[in-house]
């Protein structure tokens, strides 16, 4: 997947906005305010992505590109190499899981809403 697909796939998802706060060259996917994926548009391409632990770990030992999340919490974030070894099946599983994770954690209020959305 490249940049325009990665972001056409986080954005159909419901209840996601996209946006710059850190830099002009770092793309925040949220669902709801809340961060789950983060595409970087300079230089080499990746996306870190919210991981269940174990399964981080899982995938970093067996993908080589699949690394601890660049400058986020490398128990919880892994940071994709995008150099064409990742399928896209499996970058779609991982987008998927990181949306679910964050979803998982909002306050019932909120998944209230975006049910509603």
């Amino acid at each position: 997947m490249n940049t325009e697909e990665i972001r056409d796939y986080c954005l159909a998802k419901k209840g996601v906005t996209e946006g710059f706060p850190f830099d002009d060259v770092t793309l925040v996917f949220k669902v709801m305010n809340k961060m789950f994926a983060i595409l970087s548009l300079d230089g080499e391409l990746r996306v870190s992505l919210k991981c269940d632990p174990e399964r981080a770990v899982e995938l970093r030992e067996k993908y080589p590109a699949i690394i601890p999340g660049y400058h986020l919490n490398k128990r919880l974030w892994n940071t994709i190499q995008m150099d064409g070894s990742i399928s896209e099946k499996l970058l779609t599983e991982m987008i998927n899981h990181s949306y679910d994770l964050i979803v998982d954690s909002l306050p019932k209020k909120i998944k209230e809403e975006l049910a509603n959305i």
